[in-house]
C-alpha cells in the first residue's frame, strides 16, 4: 500500500486530531510520533507525522518538517497537508510560514493555502479575520496564550511577517461559487505572484468546496478540518483503492490515568468538572516543582488505585501561568510541568494503568516521547478532532487520547472513558 496523502503536524494533539478526522472515513491512518529512523514499510494510506516544533526555533522547525517530507515521499506520497492549530498559533517570525515556504520549495510548487477553520469546534475564516465562536482570534482566550499571544485576528497580517512572497485571499462570496471558482480565482492570484493563499470558511460546506477545489495540490495547509473531505473525494476518483486497510479498535485493560497540562479556558473548565464529579486529583504548581522537585507527585501517583481515573494537572488560570513565569521564565515554567506530568507517566503505566488521556499539546509530546510510543493507529472519535489512538509501550499496549487545550466538552475526561469502555 502507497501513502496517498502525507501529513505533518507541528503538535502532538494537532495530529491527533487531524488523524481523527481522516479516520471517519473507515480507513486506516497511521500516526508517528517523530521523523521515523527506519524507511516505511507498509504505510498506511493516510500517514501523519507528529513534531513538536510548533515553538520550535524556526530553523529546527524548517529542518524536522523537510525531514519529515522526505520519508513521506519514500513512503509514496505526492500530496502532502501541512497541520498547525485552529487558532493559528505563530508569531510574526513563524512557524507557520517559513514551514510552508520550505515544504514549497522542496515540492517545487508555487502556490499553497492557509484555512484553519474548524467549524464543528467554532473555529471560521470570514474576510480574512479568524474567529473563535463569536469573537474574533484577538479578542478570544487565545489572547493570553502563555507561548503564541495572538492579539490580532486577520490572518493575512498574521501570515505577511512569516513569509518571503506575497499573501492573498479567497474570500467566503467566491467559495459561495463553488469549486471551480476557486480553482479560477487561486489560478488568477498564482499568474500575479501571490503565493500564500487565506480561504474563507464559516461551514463544513464551504471546506468541501475548498478540499475539492485544492485536492491535486502538492500542498495544502490548515487546521485538521479542511482536510475531512479529501478520503471521500480519493476514494470517488480511485486515487484510493475500495480495498484500502480498514481501521479497527483493539482490546485495551482497564486502568485509566489523566495527566492535564493545558492552561486553555476549556481546559480549566474541564479539570473543574471531572475533580467535581469525585475524582481523585494532584494538582502540580511550577513553582514548587523547581524548588522542591517531584517525589511528592510520583509517591502520589504510585499510591492511585487507577480504576478511579486520577487526575494529576498543572492547568491554572491565566494570572496563576504569568506569575510562574515571571518566577521561573517562560521556557522554564513550561519544562518542568512536562518532565513532572512525563514522569507521572511512566509511574502511572508501572503501576498497571494502560489508557491515557491527555491535555495540553506541549504534555502530550512529552508524555509520548515519555512512554516510547513512536507509532499510534487512530480508533474511535470522542469529540470532533479527538480520537483515541492505540499504541505498544514497554510491552504493554496501551490507548491514548491527545486532546488540545480548548476542544471537547467540558465533561471531556469522563466522556473519553465512557467512549472507550463502549468500544
Amino acid at each position: 500500500m502507497r501513502t496517498v496523502l502525507g501529513c505533518i503536524a507541528d503538535d502532538f494533539t494537532g495530529a491527533t486530531d487531524l488523524a481523527g478526522l481522516l479516520a471517519r472515513s473507515g480507513v486506516r491512518v497511521s500516526l508517528r510520533v517523530g521523523v521515523p529512523e527506519t524507511p516505511p514499510r507498509n504505510p498506511a494510506a493516510f500517514e501523519v507525522i507528529a513534531l513538536k516544533c510548533r515553538t520550535a526555533p524556526v530553523e529546527a522547525a524548517v529542518a524536522e518538517t523537510r525531514s519529515a517530507l522526505a520519508w513521506l515521499r519514500e513512503a509514496g506520497a505526492e500530496r502532502f497537508f501541512w497541520k498547525y492549530c485552529s487558532t493559528f498559533d505563530s508569531t510574526a517570525e513563524g512557524n507557520i510560514g517559513p514551514v510552508a515556504e520550505a515544504l514549497m520549495a522542496d515540492l517545487g510548487t508555487e502556490q499553497t493555502i492557509y484555512c484553519p477553520a474548524f467549524p464543528e469546534n467554532g473555529r471560521a475564516i470570514f474576510m480574512g479575520n479568524l474567529f473563535v465562536g463569536r469573537d474574533p482570534l484577538a479578542e478570544s482566550p487565545m489572547k493570553d496564550h502563555p507561548l503564541t499571544p495572538m492579539r490580532d485576528s486577520n490572518l493575512m497580517r498574521l501570515l505577511e511577517p512569516q513569509v518571503t512572497k506575497p499573501v492573498g485571499l479567497v474570500d467566503r462570496l467566491m467559495v459561495a461559487r463553488g469549486a471551480d471558482a476557486v480553482r479560477t480565482a487561486l489560478i488568477r492570484l498564482r499568474v500575479g505572484g501571490v503565493a500564500h493563499v487565506v480561504m474563507d470558511a464559516v461551514a463544513n460546506e464551504d471546506l468541501s468546496t475548498i478540499a475539492e477545489a485544492c485536492r491535486d495540490m502538492p500542498l495544502m495547509t490548515g487546521g485538521s478540518a479542511v482536510a475531512m473531505p479529501l478520503p471521500a473525494l480519493y476514494l470517488a476518483d480511485g486515487t484510493l483503492g475500495r480495498d484500502a486497510a480498514k481501521t479497527t479498535s483493539p482490546q485495551i485493560a482497564p486502568g485509566t490515568v489523566v495527566l492535564s497540562g493545558s492552561c486553555s479556558a476549556m481546559t480549566n473548565a474541564q479539570v473543574a468538572a471531572y475533580l467535581a464529579s469525585g475524582a481523585p486529583g494532584f494538582k502540580l504548581d511550577p513553582t514548587a516543582l523547581a524548588e522542591n522537585g517531584i517525589e511528592e507527585a510520583l509517591a502520589w501517583v504510585g499510591a492511585q488505585d487507577f480504576k478511579a481515573g486520577p487526575l494529576i494537572y498543572a492547568t491554572a488560570d491565566p494570572q496563576a501561568v504569568k506569575f510562574a513565569q515571571d518566577q521561573l521564565g517562560v521556557a522554564r515554567a513550561g519544562e518542568v510541568v512536562e518532565d513532572a506530568l512525563a514522569r507521572c507517566a511512566i509511574v502511572a503505566r508501572e503501576q498497571g494503568a494502560r489508557r491515557f488521556v491527555v491535555a495540553g499539546g506541549e504534555t502530550s509530546g512529552a508524555v509520548t516521547q515519555a512512554l516510547g510510543v513512536d507509532q499510534l493507529d487512530i480508533g474511535t472519535e470522542i469529540a470532533p478532532g479527538v480520537p483515541w489512538t492505540f499504541a505498544t509501550s514497554a510491552g504493554h499496549r496501551i490507548a491514548l487520547t491527545l486532546k488540545s487545550g480548548n476542544f471537547g466538552a467540558e465533561g471531556f475526561f469522563s466522556d473519553a472513558q465512557a467512549v472507550l469502555e463502549a468500544a
